[in-house]
């Protein structure tokens, strides 16, 4: 009597680790899985199980998703026809994902390949074999889902009591030992920033000043408006630990003292819009201590309301101590008179002459100032002064204008060299102009 032709069944085993901690070990989980699925297959050699030699371990990958290096191997394997049993430890060591492992089942339907579990015994090609394995698989998700939950309240329990839970330390911190440590030089430039945005009560102006010094945080990118905000948002620079805008005690020392803080946010409170009509409503006198009448008499702002609107002016002071008659009463508009002044100070920014004069004028405090830096610096200058708040351009005037003599038919501006220079010390040299690290 013949023997029945017994089929071979050649046989994957397949691993997997959600974790990479303990895999440098001498006999590590993958390893112990694979022992246990390789028996397992042996014991049923009578049966032409065979081992097929690759091996296919996911060691730190997570069940909950397809994208895996050695899964997605095995999946090719099956489809080119060189398996036909996938042995796994546990049935959620292949996927913990109910639709994922789903998924699977028609792929290995397709291929005639059977799943097998070595420590929950059943068969994937009998109706009450795939019931078993959607209720194991249910729980397996179950399981997963509780465990999620379970990290996200510990997370939340550390948060309140101030722990550092990771990520990217702010710009100023450093991670030494799992907690926030502040690094000297940065946090020196935190601090100049808020310091710096505090006087010019606009993000878009200190982002160009920022851009200007080539101030960078530690992974040499540029802080450009957006990243601005956020630092000027953070309460970790306050010493605080947000989580889910709740803000908790951290175990941090603080950057920014609560003082400076809270004009920050004093002025970020209002909309820039706001924040420049505001600025427009309390303009000063540009001109003020500059401006001179036709005899060297100098000139002092007022202003008048008609019908609820503002008119500011320019008067002689022999009009306002009545020492000129009615009829020689010298007054221009402020309005007017500033704007020209303004357009005069610009129009000479990139004039050769006041290139060379500045740079020389330079290179007495500033040895390694070249006359192309200088340039660049007051044509940099010329397309920011438009943004500019009145108090700040009205500061400047009186830094870079010696006097401005106005008659009936013509405007002197005499402008300071040692004013531009001194302007752009300010604007390079103020504060930190080193890469940050």
């Amino acid at each position: 009597m013949s023997k029945p032709v017994m089929r071979k069944l050649r046989c994957a085993v397949y691993t997997r680790k959600s974790s990479e901690e303990g895999l440098n070990m001498e006999f590590n989980s993958l390893e112990a899985q694979r022992e246990a699925c390789e028996a397992y297959v042996a014991s049923h050699k009578q049966e032409g199980w065979l081992l097929v030699p690759d091996h296919y371990d996911d060691g730190g990958f997570s069940g909950g998703t397809l994208e895996r290096p050695a899964l997605k191997r095995l999946l090719a394997d099956i489809e080119a026809g060189r398996v036909d049993v996938v042995v796994v430890y546990k049935i959620d060591r292949l996927s913990r994902s109910l639709m994922d492992f789903a998924k699977l089942v028609e792929a290995f339907d397709r291929r005639s390949v059977t799943f097998v579990s070595v420590t929950q015994a059943f068969s994937t090609t009998t109706s009450m074999g795939r019931l078993t394995l959607n209720i194991l698989l249910s729980f397996a998700q179950f399981e997963r889902e509780v465990t999620g939950e379970r990290i996200r309240d510990k997370f939340a329990a550390s948060r309140k009591k101030g722990m550092w839970m990771g990520g990217w330390a702010p710009f100023g911190y450093e991670v030494k030992n799992r907690k926030l440590v502040i690094n000297d030089q940065n946090a020196e430039t935190v601090r100049w920033i808020f310091r710096r945005f505090v006087t010019l009560g606009s993000a878009t102006l200190l982002a160009r000043e920022l851009k200007l010094k080539d101030v960078r945080n530690r992974y040499g990118q540029a802080i450009d408006k957006g990243v601005l905000y956020k630092m000027l948002n953070n309460r970790t620079y306050i010493g605080d630990a947000v989580h889910k805008g709740t803000a908790y005690p951290g175990e941090h020392d603080a950057i920014i003292e609560r003082k400076l803080w809270d004009q920050v946010h004093s002025i970020l409170q209002e909309s820039p819009r706001k924040r420049a009509a505001k600025h427009r409503a309390q303009t000063p006198a540009l001109l003020k201590g500059l401006i001179f009448d036709p005899a060297g008499v100098a000139m002092s702002p007022t202003h008048t309301r008609r019908r609820g609107k503002l008119y500011r002016y320019y008067v002689s002071q022999q009009t306002i101590k009545g020492a000129a008659a009615s009829s020689a009463a010298f007054r221009v508009p402020a309005g007017e008179i500033e704007e020209i002044v303004i357009d005069q100070v610009r129009c000479v920014l990139a004039s050769p002459e006041l290139i060379v004069a500045t740079w020389k004028q330079m290179r007495v405090h500033m040895p390694g100032a070249t006359e192309r830096w200088v340039r660049d610096a007051l044509v940099d200058f010329d397309q920011v002064w438009s943004e500019l708040f009145p108090a700040e351009q009205s500061r400047i005037l009186q830094l870079v204008a010696a006097k401005v003599v106005v008659d009936t038919a013509k405007v002197d501006v005499y402008l300071r060299v040692d004013g531009f220079a001194s302007l752009i010390a300010d604007l390079k040299g103020s504060g930190p102009i080193t890469e940050a690290a």
